[in-house]
């Protein structure tokens, strides 16, 4: 039965029991279970483990060093899911240190199937918005780098932290703006629209991207801006028509065409 088939007590016992089993197995230094619940075919099983992981890396300091030894192991393990969780592990701990996993995502970063790739993107979300600091000075390592989809990753990994701090990420945007690649280009142009809704932002935004030299994407970052104070009209702090005005009266009042 499906864990969302449970009702709350049970799931709620489902959660304990795995706590406690993977709690169990780092005591005995065994990985059998890890694997088990690392490559089980329901997501949220799989949410249960490395959320467990992240609980157990925090209250037990004895097992610190062995969680991290065996999340590098599992890393090398055939089955893409245990790969994937192992990942979603390490952003758990990297929410509070980040340094002791970042080994862990140079190399989920490049794995040869994409889910594995996506929890790298997902975790440098949730750890972005908690610890953000480290997780950008490591991003900014790979803004160049040689493989178009990883520039286009990074990209959209630092995406969180952007909603709510775009200062934080614009200046790493900044250095994206000339990259040639389409999909990179296209990324780009998203982050610039996700990260201008809500309260405060636009401002942030426009008084960075107004300074750019490639006027042709300040120019469609502006345009995305505006379609998504439509399309998140029911989160986005102005409407659509209020983010226009100040846009252009921004623009006009920077004597910007």
């Amino acid at each position: 039965m499906a864990f969302y088939d449970l009702d709350k007590a049970h799931r709620d016992k489902v959660v304990v029991q795995i706590h406690q089993d993977l709690e169990w197995e780092l005591e005995k230094d065994s990985q059998s279970l890890f694997i088990t619940y690392f490559s089980d075919g329901d997501t949220y099983i799989r949410k249960s483990a490395y959320i467990a992981i992240g609980r157990i890396y925090l209250a037990r300091g004895d097992l610190r060093q062995q969680i991290l030894d065996l999340l590098n192991t599992l890393l090398a393990h055939p089955e893409p899911k245990v790969r994937q969780t192992a990942v979603n592990a390490a952003g758990e701990i990297g929410k509070h240190d980040f340094e002791v996993v970042s080994p862990i995502f140079d190399t989920g970063l490049f794995d040869a199937h994409h889910s594995v790739r996506n929890a790298v993107i997902g975790s440098m979300k949730k750890m972005g918005e908690k610890n953000p600091a480290p997780v950008i000075e490591w991003s900014r390592g790979y803004l160049h780098h040689e493989d178009k989809e990883i520039r286009r990753e990074i990209c959209h990994g630092i995406e969180l932290r952007g909603r709510t701090h775009p200062e934080d990420i614009l200046p790493l945007l900044y250095e994206l703006q000339y990259d040639k690649t389409r999909r990179v280009r296209w990324t780009l142009v998203h982050v610039i629209g996700q990260i201008a809704y809500k309260k405060g932002c636009l401002e942030t935004v426009m008084h960075h991207i107004v300074n750019w030299e490639n006027k042709a994407l300040v120019t469609d970052g502006i345009a995305e801006i505006i379609d998504v104070h439509h399309r998140y009209r029911n989160f986005s702090y102005y409407t659509q028509d209020e983010a226009r005005k100040w846009i252009d009266q921004f623009m006009n009042d920077h004597s910007i065409t």
